[in-house]
């Protein structure tokens, strides 16, 4: 599968696994929504119910930029099997940041635009970008 084909079926997918490490290394794996701009993947912290705005992935991306996110797909006929892995570094944008206003904008506006849930209730916590480094990818036709 070639970095084309990988990117566009990462961006047509609806829901991603992201992988972060903390400090020390230990790995946290979550699934989330996303939107692709470019070269970025955004995904932004919204109105689910959580314990805390301040998440997990967020302080790991933090600490340890280096991320990964999955999505796959998954048939009883395995010639349909692919999966697709992008990884990049990872960067928290502050919405009250003067410099990160535009760019959480673009990634709230794209959020919107793939979640019919968020054009009620548009995400309103953190922004989480990824900046993609590498798109690989497998499947059984390209196996």
């Amino acid at each position: 599968m070639t970095a084309t084909e990988a990117r566009e079926r990462f961006a047509a997918a609806r829901v991603a696994r992201l992988a972060t490490a903390s400090a020390d290394a230990r790995p946290h794996l979550v699934p989330m929504v996303f939107a692709v701009v470019g070269e970025t993947i955004y995904s932004a912290v919204d109105h689910k119910p959580k314990r805390t705005t301040a998440l997990r992935r967020l302080e790991n991306v933090i600490v340890n930029p280096a991320v990964a996110l999955l999505v796959d797909a998954y048939d009883e006929d395995w010639s349909q099997l692919w999966w697709v892995r992008a990884e990049g570094r990872g960067r928290v944008l502050d919405r009250n940041a003067a410099d990160a206003a535009q760019e959480v904008d673009v990634a709230v506006r794209a959020l919107v635009a793939r979640y019919a849930p968020y054009v009620e209730r548009p995400p309103a916590g953190p922004v989480l970008a990824v900046d993609v480094e590498r798109w690989a990818g497998w499947s059984w036709a390209s196996g």
